[in-house]
């Protein structure tokens, strides 16, 4: 499994409670800007509409071997799932407070695929208590 891009920030931001894996429909050029490492995931985030799963915010570069005219980056694109996972997307993202966020763009099976979670925003003071934590377990390791 290779992977193409993460959202290593949106784990500061956000609490994970639940991941799913989905497919992506993407035109060859995408597939080869990706495969290239021309994604960015950073501000992506999932949502339904239609009763279609769809990720937004996605920024695939163009490819530069690819005549492409009005091309897009962010486009809203498709996601490949199986309706009960859609149906119960939607339930999950109704609930006040809870988003679809893209962690992980990577290769499977040959096929280019997104990991997204079902994410609860966090507050300062958890981050706050989060870091202090962390810096905590740190000097009582260094104290050791």
């Amino acid at each position: 499994m290779k992977v193409f891009a993460e959202n290593r920030k949106a784990r500061n931001s956000y609490e994970f409670l639940e991941f799913f894996e989905a497919g992506i429909v993407l035109t060859g050029p995408e597939t080869k800007s990706i495969r290239n490492g021309g994604v960015s995931i950073i501000d992506a985030f999932g949502s339904v509409e239609d009763e279609q799963a769809v990720i937004r915010e996605m920024n695939i570069e163009p490819y530069k071997y690819a005549e492409l005219i009005d091309y897009d980056p962010k486009i809203p694109r498709k996601l490949l799932l199986h309706k009960k996972e859609i149906k119960r997307l939607i339930g999950l993202i109704s609930t006040k407070g809870l988003t679809l966020i893209a962690t992980k763009v990577f290769e499977q099976n040959g096929f280019i695929k997104i990991e997204l979670a079902l994410a609860k925003g966090k507050k300062n003071i958890d981050k706050r208590k989060k870091i202090t934590e962390k810096r905590l377990k740190k000097e009582i390791k260094d104290f050791k």
